[in-house]
């Protein structure tokens, strides 16, 4: 049976000064979610029974963000006194004192670590009997990170912080992710003996190991080879970097179930999207939030999708779309703009130029272009002519158009809300519509057309036009001329 921690403790109590943002560092975004979203999944794939998260720098955002993303999530203070011990020590006292068993230690700003790692350091750590089993790497320039100190027979004997660290220590390879697994007595027992005797002045967690040691206890290593999972972001250009590296997972992953994509290079996708069978994904494309693609899809090029569900087979190119529904068989694009409310039916079109909001499109139904649609209820079949605008808003009030289905809309016609058109009716194009249309019926609301002679002559003389015109009459004159004279002969 697969061991489950007693607890995993997330800190993000730190500022995190280096990102330069007003936003708290655990709370920037990476792969459609924060820093610590990603924290707390891996965390809960663990099984723990309780999870928590320690906080400090602008805790109520921080907090505000962890109980809606995990309403079940424990929430403790870190007082003043910084440090990673210190922070644990805060942790450890909100949860119950009679807490048993194993407790891991991570971190908010480590995005790419996996529930899976942590399965695999309890278990590791549950096996081995030890006091503490930390999570190591070994990387080729470790500046920055703490050594992994070994005694004679190959166990942990100590991790030294880097400006702690003798010119020995600094040449070691082997370093300290931070992420560890405690006994939860050792820890109890251990955390009220750290010292802030130090360059940091802070309370060290690492000094763990070392009191464990002192006492006895075996302190064993998880090594791991995907350094990646144990990345910390400090800055912009380091989460702009784990970006890159987690999108491309995201990309392996949908690729090896069987997706196409053509770019990955130019391919983002966020974590909860999800991604049918043999679809393509072509250059360009995001495909961000919780959004859901069907099976045999073709989506793009250059196409932003977002908290929106395209059924199967259908193709959206050059295109945004915002919090909508494409059924199956429908085509979107290029160059159109589904806003929230959208509704898309099965085989339905929304063509190039077009933009619709809280509209519903009915099967089969047609927009093809150059229209604003908003408010709108289209049946199914019925056809959009070009240039068309759905005048929703009276500078109040929105308001809504129905359309029937199997009608017809010419086009350049201004539909103006409330209005319906029935079933089966035609609207002639260029019409402004401002009244209801019966089932069957052809509405014309237009002016009549009134040519008047002699206009431009008069109104416009000297102007190229003017010139053009008097050719063009002249030219018209000579011809009837001819056409008279050839009659006669």
């Amino acid at each position: 049976m697969t061991s489950r921690p007693a607890a995993v403790i997330i800190l993000a109590a730190g500022e995190g000064t280096r990102m330069k943002s007003d936003l708290a560092k655990v709370l920037h975004p990476i792969g459609g979610t924060a820093l610590v979203g990603h924290a707390i999944r891996a965390a809960r794939a663990t099984g723990a029974e309780q999870v928590e998260v320690v906080v400090r720098h602008q805790r109520d955002q921080v907090i505000a963000f962890c109980t809606a993303f995990d309403a079940a999530l424990q929430v403790a203070d870190q007082d003043d006194q910084k440090g990673t011990g210190r922070a644990v020590e805060c942790g450890l006292a909100a949860l119950p004192s009679d807490l048993t068993g194993t407790i891991l230690v991570t971190y908010g700003d480590v995005p790419l670590l996996t529930g899976e790692t942590l399965i695999a350091l309890t278990e590791r750590h549950t096996a081995s009997g030890s006091a503490v089993t930390v999570v190591t790497s070994v990387i080729d320039d470790p500046t920055g990170y703490g050594r992994v100190v070994r005694d004679a027979d190959g166990q942990v004997a100590a991790i030294v912080e880097q400006k702690d660290a003798t010119p020995d220590q600094l040449g070691i390879r082997e370093i300290n992710s931070g992420i560890y697994a405690f006994d939860a007595d050792v820890l109890r027992a251990a955390l009220p003996q750290l010292s802030t005797e130090n360059a940091q002045r802070e309370k060290y967690l690492t000094d763990v190991v070392t009191i464990a040691r002192a006492t006895g206890r075996a302190v064993d290593a998880h090594v791991i080879g995907d350094k990646w999972q144990t990345e910390g972001v400090n800055d912009r250009a380091q989460l702009a970097t784990l970006g890159r590296v987690l999108n491309d997972r995201i990309c392996d992953r949908h690729m090896r179930a069987g997706v196409t994509i053509v770019d990955p290079a130019s391919t983002w996708i966020d974590v909860d999207v999800t991604i049918g069978q043999d679809t393509t994904i072509l250059p360009g494309t995001q495909l961000l939030g919780a959004t859901s693609i069907g099976r045999q899809a073709t989506i793009g090029p250059e196409v932003t999708i977002r908290d929106s569900e395209i059924g199967d087979r259908a193709h959206v190119r050059r295109a945004e779309v915002d919090t909508a529904l494409v059924a199956a068989d429908a085509t979107v694009g290029p160059y159109s703009y589904l806003r929230a409310g959208t509704e898309l039916g099965e085989g339905g079109k929304i063509g190039g130029f077009v933009e619709t909001k809280n509209a519903k499109i009915g099967p089969k139904a047609k927009v093809p272009h150059l229209t604003y649609c908003g408010d709108a209820t289209i049946g199914a079949g019925a056809n959009i002519g070009a240039g068309t605008i759905f005048a929703n808003y009276d500078g109040v009030r929105k308001h809504r158009t129905v359309i029937g289905a199997q009608s017809f809309v010419g086009s350049d016609s201004v539909l103006i809300a409330p209005v319906t058109v029935g079933d089966g009716a035609y609207v002639a194009a260029g019409s402004a519509l401002t009244h209801d249309v019966r089932p069957g019926q052809i509405a014309v609301a237009r002016g009549k057309q009134r040519n008047v002679d002699g206009w431009v002559a008069r109104a416009r003389a000297g102007t190229a036009s003017a010139a053009a015109a008097e050719a063009a009459l002249a030219a018209q004159a000579d011809a009837a001329a001819g056409a008279t004279e050839e009659a006669t002969r």
